[in-house]
């Protein structure tokens, strides 16, 4: 996919990979690259890789996507948990188009009684290099999009390293949508 926008007004990004937050000036002319799960990866007119998610895809003429969806299933915790996995197959790395989930980047995924008949979930996941300084910001996204599900309290979201991600942790669809199967 690759579409050419005008930045409509100032927009706030994040440089890819670094992971810092850098403005993109209102009349910038940029090309996306990647839209998956409600965020953007564009290629601005200086050169710079950047992700723009949220609100702020508005300054590219998008309408920001509603993270989480409420149904009248009754949330049991068999749903809740289905509800939290299909939550974190929204959520990318700005640089590969493959949800995290297929990546093999989620190792664990629990969940604990809270207050107010709510659940907090534990996630712990890692990224596909340890340097990148995209992990906060996928951290976050995480804990924001699984935070927004009905009946969850708190996410907490731990990036670790060990053990090392490696693409044999990928799934099947994954191997193959990047065309790794041999």
């Amino acid at each position: 996919m690759r579409e050419e926008v005008v930045i409509s007004r100032n927009c706030e990004a994040v440089m890819i990979p670094s992971g810092e937050k850098v403005l993109v000036p209102g009349g910038a002319h940029a090309t996306i690259t990647q839209s998956l799960g409600g965020s953007y990866t564009l290629i601005t007119d200086r050169g710079l890789m950047v992700r723009v998610s949220g609100k702020e895809v508005e300054a590219i003429g998008k309408t920001p996507e509603n993270v989480a969806e409420t149904s009248d299933v009754p949330l049991t915790p068999d749903k809740l948990e289905e509800l939290v996995w299909e939550q974190l197959k929204t959520c990318y790395d700005p640089e590969i188009p493959v949800n995290i989930v297929d990546l093999g980047l989620v190792y664990t995924c629990d969940f604990l009684p809270a207050e107010n008949e709510r659940t907090d979930v534990k996630i712990k996941m890692t990224l596909t290099a340890p340097g990148c300084g995209m992990g906060p910001v996928l951290a976050g996204d995480v804990k924001s999009k699984v935070e927004s599900l009905p009946g969850v309290g708190n996410a907490d979201v731990e990036v670790v390293f060990d053990p090392v991600w490696d693409r044999s942790m990928m799934s099947e669809a994954a191997k193959l949508q990047l065309g790794m199967m041999w």
